[in-house]
């Protein structure tokens, strides 16, 4: 595919999470309602933190942001997926799928590193109680947030950039149901095995770390929480914990397994099922695995209802 004015004009062809089944049409409307309450959820969970001063502490205002993430990151994917199969019509331009490409991957990214932050808040409160202010300030926080962005922004742009101006000369359709990297390597005409190597260091990098990071974190919690003489204590840390440990495994395996393996082992049915997980089943679970089982965000429910 040449660069240019063709280039422009040029639509890839998604060929989607359904076909035109009875089995799809059910499915079809499981994910969207799966969307529309993922939308919801994490829309009540950021508004809830942002109404209600009580909650106006480093970790709620770092859930607050992976909230915010959330709803963009199942916008960027679910609203084109149903569009194209009520439409019929599941093209996406050349534009189109570059933006949509750079979108995700910097939401995907940030909130990899989000996450990582949010273990070293319960890291700081619970092993440095007294050091906690200092350790988590407002500017510390904020400072978080834009580094996450950042350094998620420069180098998702410098892939998008280098990815979409390789010669695209084989087939136009994408086998996937949105544009990601993983999927767009194997419409390139020139061997991309080199490039391939920048993909994992950046995986490795922005997702491994992060994840083995937690890891550490949550291991010299777990040692301290053990030596707490208050059960309620030990109850109540082990709780937070374990919502964040779960949210993040289910985000991590499965970003890893898509972006740290060459796209030769790459299988159309299986990057769709994994990319369900981390596209819609981890951002809907996110807002319900640290609301029902914090009694904060119920009890600021239970006002903002009062």
């Amino acid at each position: 595919m040449k660069r240019g004015n063709e280039s422009i004009k040029t639509v890839f062809i998604l060929s989607g999470l359904f076909q035109y089944g009875h089995m799809d049409i059910f499915l079809f409307v499981a994910i969207v309602i799966l969307f529309a309450v993922a939308l919801m959820g994490n829309l009540l969970l950021f508004l809830l933190i942002q109404l209600d001063t009580r909650l106006h502490t480093p970790m709620y205002f770092l859930l607050s942001q992976l909230s915010f993430m959330d709803i963009m990151n199942i916008s960027t994917t679910v609203p084109k997926v149903a569009t194209d199969f009520l439409s019929n019509s599941k093209t996406i331009t050349f534009l189109g799928c570059e933006i949509q490409t750079f979108v995700f991957i910097v939401l995907g990214g940030t909130e990899a590193l989000l996450l990582g932050f949010m273990s070293y808040d319960r890291y700081a409160a619970i092993c440095y109680p007294l050091h906690y202010p200092l350790l988590m300030s407002k500017k510390i926080c904020w400072s978080m947030v834009t580094c996450a962005w950042t350094s998620c922004s420069i180098n998702t742009l410098v892939h998008t950039l280098y990815v979409f101006h390789l010669p695209f000369c084989r087939s136009r359709l994408i086998n996937h149901f949105f544009c990601e990297l993983p999927s767009l390597l194997p419409l390139v005409c020139q061997d991309t095995y080199q490039y391939e190597y920048t993909v994992l260091l950046s995986g490795l990098i922005i997702l491994l770390l992060p994840f083995m990071a937690i890891l550490a974190s949550y291991a010299c919690v777990l040692t301290v929480v053990f030596q707490m003489s208050s059960g309620k204590g030990q109850t109540k840390a082990i709780s937070t914990c374990s919502s964040h440990l779960i949210v993040a495994s289910l985000f991590y395996v499965t970003a890893l397994s898509t972006y740290t393996r060459p796209h030769s082992l790459h299988s159309p049915g299986q990057d769709k099922a994994v990319a369900v997980f981390y596209t819609i089943i981890t951002l809907l679970l996110n807002p319900f695995i640290y609301s029902l089982r914090n009694k904060e965000v119920i009890g600021a429910m239970r006002r903002l209802l009062v």
